[in-house]
């Protein structure tokens, strides 16, 4: 069983699986981090990020603030514009249906894509977007202004529905709606990021599916350009307050099976700042990303851990052996396939591009 099998073991094989893909080449993102609504028709019990109209920090970011904030983001030498936002709020929310309709949307998805489709005409920065479900519709506009899109599985596990359980108030979280929109995307193609959330109360053998579910999806389409191994954190004000940790050697674990199911192509990311001053155990476990790194935005999802500094990361990264390089919000080996990229996209993603595909 892999929840018994020798960590060590573990470690040195997803390492080795690694270095026949990847080399000692790890990879981050400098982007800026756009919460463009908190409003948010799911009650996930772990997220503090959400919040109903009148709660303190209930927002929808106006096309002016959004911009105002890429220009920044552009002249600190971002390059990526993470567009992250509740799910599908206008369902249950009048005063997010009153704010669509002040924009000439009826759905948060259009004010999405609207948004950034204005921040890569203005400001060359490349958006990812990471709104939730979304159907074909929503997709195929979303590619016109995106390097590439994203969307958590989280789980397989119909069971963390349930009453008492982390999705039981998450109609957003059926993950058979959440593995549609991942294949929608393959369908198109997108460049796909996803992953799971460790910690919730799943077991490991969900954990496991899971990934399973996700290396199916990409040998069939093959458009998941990264799979993210994050962990629950607690934090006072939410419902899991109180819940368990996944320890360091759990995420060491999980994130060396998820390298050795996805194989030694896959880019595998795990977040630094979740794992405070251990963030560098995590190369231990076969990464080969760190994911987006922001200098001028905090963590939203995750307020309370800041992102190491880039000098930090990179300083720790080489210490052990490795060549910390800048990517985009697309990963080298999909910039060079036009298939990936809408015409309006292959140029700003080219104006930033290495001939390597990595970042300038």
């Amino acid at each position: 069983m892999a929840a018994q099998a020798p960590l060590a073991e573990l470690l040195s094989a997803a390492t080795e699986l690694r270095a026949q893909g990847k080399g000692n080449v790890i990879t981050f993102s400098k982007k800026v981090f756009i919460p463009l609504t908190t409003l948010c028709r799911d009650y996930c019990s772990y997220c503090t990020f959400r919040k109903d109209p009148g709660q303190p920090g209930a927002h929808f970011m106006t096309p002016d603030e959004v911009l105002a904030l890429a220009k920044r983001a552009r002249q600190a030498g971002c390059k990526e514009a993470l567009f992250s936002l509740g799910d599908q709020p206008e369902k249950i929310f009048p005063e997010a249906r009153e704010f669509l309709r002040t924009q000439g949307h009826s759905r948060t998805l259009d004010y999405l894509a609207a948004t950034c489709e204005l921040v890569l005409e203005k400001t060359g920065l490349l958006p990812h977007a990471n709104p939730g479900v979304m159907d074909h519709a929503a997709l195929e506009r979303l590619k016109n202004s995106n390097a590439s899109v994203g969307l958590m599985l989280e789980n397989i596990s119909a069971r963390l529905m349930r009453n008492g359980l982390p999705h039981a108030n998450a109609p957003d979280k059926v993950p058979a709606l959440r593995l549609r929109t991942i294949e929608e995307a393959g369908k198109l193609p997108i460049a796909f990021t996803t992953g799971i959330l460790i910690g919730i109360g799943e077991t490991m053998e969900e954990r496991i599916d899971s990934l399973l579910a996700i290396r199916a999806l990409q040998e069939k389409y093959g458009h998941i350009q990264e799979v993210i191994i994050q962990n629950f954190r607690a934090k006072p004000e939410i419902p899991m307050a109180h819940h368990p940790e996944p320890s360091l050697e759990d995420m060491l674990r999980t994130i060396a099976l998820a390298r050795l199911i996805l194989g030694p192509q896959m880019n595998v990311q795990a977040p630094p700042n979740l794992s405070y001053d251990d963030f560098p155990r995590l190369l231990e476990a076969g990464i080969n990303d760190w994911g987006g790194i922001s200098p001028i935005t905090r963590d939203f999802i995750n307020p309370e851990a800041a992102w190491p500094q880039i000098p930090k990361l990179q300083a720790e990264t080489e210490r052990r052996g490795f060549v910390l390089r800048e990517r985009l919000a697309i990963y080298p080996e999909f910039v060079g396939r036009e298939e990936f990229l809408s015409p309006s996209v292959r140029n700003p993603v080219a104006a930033l591009a290495s001939p390597g595909g990595y970042a300038v």
